[in-house]
């Protein structure tokens, strides 16, 4: 794999994990304004400012995804998702002050382990 066709993989998986976190956020938001002023949930998420970025960076991601697909074989990009996996639990953690337990990071850190694993038999 070339530099720069890593470089497009961590951004896909990057950008994906950071669309996913806004998402979240935006819909947290929209759900609490939705609960007190009534009307659709789906209504008030289209105009929640978090959850339109969310959208546009997840787009973002999936093009950078396919991008990705043209370069790298889908055996070497695919594992890639394992670190949107670790992404995730940790923004979801410090970002969004979700609880997190230990069971949830040491799966997640068993996942990143594969992803290593797999890296490892690459380089055969």
């Amino acid at each position: 794999m070339t530099l720069p066709s890593v470089l497009l993989l961590l951004f896909a998986v990057f950008s994906s994990a950071a669309g996913q976190i806004m998402l979240k956020h935006g819909m947290r938001s929209a759900a609490v304004v939705a609960e007190h002023s009534g009307g659709s949930l789906m209504t008030r998420a289209a105009t929640t400012p978090w959850v339109v970025v969310g959208l546009v960076v997840f787009g973002v991601s999936a093009v950078a995804w396919m991008s990705t697909l043209a370069q790298v074989p889908l055996n070497i990009a695919y594992p890639f998702n394992a670190l949107g996996y670790l992404l995730i639990v940790l923004a979801s953690s410090t970002v969004l002050h979700e609880r997190t337990s230990v069971w949830t990071w040491a799966g997640s850190l068993m996942v990143v382990a594969g992803l290593v694993t797999v890296m490892a038999g690459q380089q055969r």
